[in-house]
């Protein structure tokens, strides 16, 4: 089970699916603010143990520049993100990557690859 926070990009209807497949979330709109910076979103995960899942590119440089250990990004790169679409990909993507997910890790996918990368990234 992991514990996920979707991203003001991504439709509430994610919620139900990922409950659904045993994990515990949230999206950021019923516990931040929607007009708070990315930074915000990524400080409240990390506080409290949450990865982020994102439609956001900027995520992954965020994490780069900051050297940061954590929170976990699952970012997904594909045109049409809501679940009828990609809910089968990302909670593949959720199984295969727990425990780097547990461990911290920047997971990138789109309908044709995925690529993890544990934290802390190097920005060289």
């Amino acid at each position: 089970m992991t514990r996920i926070l979707v991203d003001m990009n991504l439709s509430t209807e994610w919620i139900p699916l990922l409950v659904a497949a045993g994990h515990e979330a949230v999206h950021w709109s019923e516990v931040g603010d929607p007009r708070a910076p990315d930074t915000a979103l990524m400080q409240w995960a990390l506080d409290n143990a949450y990865a982020v899942f994102t439609h956001d590119l900027d995520f992954g440089t965020m994490l780069a520049l900051s050297g940061a250990t954590g929170p976990s990004v699952l970012q997904v790169r594909c045109l049409n993100v809501l679940p009828a679409a990609i809910g089968p990909l990302v909670l593949s993507l959720l199984r295969t990557y727990a425990n780097e997910i547990e461990q911290g890790a920047l997971v990138v996918a789109d309908e044709r690859r995925e690529r993890v990368r544990i934290l802390p990234l190097s920005s060289a």
